[in-house]
């Protein structure tokens, strides 16, 4: 049973953002991620994992040893001709939402939130990536950041199949003391399968015994599915979580999360509408605080 919100935390790595987590958990991490978020196993503290896959997020790099550059545009020319050379790929993404739900669990209060991140991937499959939103301080109480920090590697281990593996960290820097240890790991992996307009992500994310999550640890399952309507830019999205541990709203420690929605593309940019929902006990969220189901809109990009 959840004594804490900690570990509330985007996966996805699902589709949808894990349609949440995770990291997918990665793009919910996986790309699917995060979400990723879309991984607290919580999912909550989602996606994650999301299941990220938990999107996926990175880290900057430094270009080039002129001072005055620092700051600047890089040049699509030179970022092209050094990713040839090294292997490397940058790239950012940038979200806005109606409200930052990881793994079914409300952890922006209700309210609008922005998210975004780096990532640096290398032509071998590893990558490393970081991601960011706004919390509501008062009803999350771990301060108004989250930073998700991941490495792992993902690429094709069949035709048309994809594998995911990799760690994530939630941070919480600006965490209030008195809230004690906030920050924790996971561990995650995902399977894809795409066949024509269809695809089907599985995953798992473990975070193992650690203070943080009240000395206990948490497992995420997930699918996500995704058909996109043929001759149109719209993906129609589904995902299905389960959580057993310390992340979890009811008395039992054991939650189902879900999500249904759609994706429409407009170049870089991407337009969602999900409804979500997440199991939780009256005792535990008696306000549904949580775990109230919503209707959550979002505008993403990546570069």
């Amino acid at each position: 049973m959840l004594t804490s919100i900690r570990g509330l935390s985007a996966a996805t790595i699902s589709v949808g953002l894990l349609l949440s987590a995770a990291p997918a958990f990665a793009s919910e991490v996986s790309s699917d991620a995060p979400v990723v978020d879309d991984s607290i196993s919580a999912d909550l503290i989602a996606a994650s994992i999301a299941l990220d896959p938990r999107p996926v997020d990175g880290s900057g790099t430094v270009l080039t040893s002129q001072v005055e550059r620092a700051g600047q545009p890089i040049d699509g020319t030179f970022a092209s001709d050094l990713a040839g050379e090294s292997g490397f790929t940058f790239s950012a993404n940038v979200a806005f939402t109606t409200e930052y739900r990881f793994r079914g669990v409300d952890l922006s209060g209700g309210d609008f939130a922005v998210q975004g991140g780096f990532d640096v991937s290398h032509s071998s499959g590893f990558y490393v990536g970081t991601w960011a939103s706004n919390l509501d301080e008062q009803t999350v109480g771990f301060g108004s950041t989250e930073l998700d920090v991941y490495g792992g590697w993902s690429g094709d281990i069949a035709d048309g199949v994809t594998a995911d593996v990799g760690a994530i960290g939630y941070l919480y820097p600006d965490a209030p003391t008195a809230a004690g240890p906030t920050d924790y790991v996971e561990f995650y992996g995902s399977l894809g399968v795409s066949i024509g307009p269809a695809s089907l992500t599985g995953g798992i994310a473990y975070a193992p015994d650690q203070e943080s999550l009240g000395s206990t640890d948490n497992l995420y399952l997930y699918t996500d599915v995704g058909i996109g309507i043929p001759d149109t830019p719209i993906t129609i999205n589904g995902h299905l979580g389960y959580t057993d541990g310390f992340l979890t709203f009811t008395g039992d420690s054991k939650a189902f999360d879900w999500s249904i929605g759609a994706d429409l593309a407009a170049g870089p940019v991407t337009f969602t509408a999900a409804y979500v929902g997440v199991e939780g006990d009256a005792l535990i969220d008696p306000a549904g605080t949580f775990t109230d189901d919503a209707f959550v809109l979002t505008v993403s990009a990546s570069f």
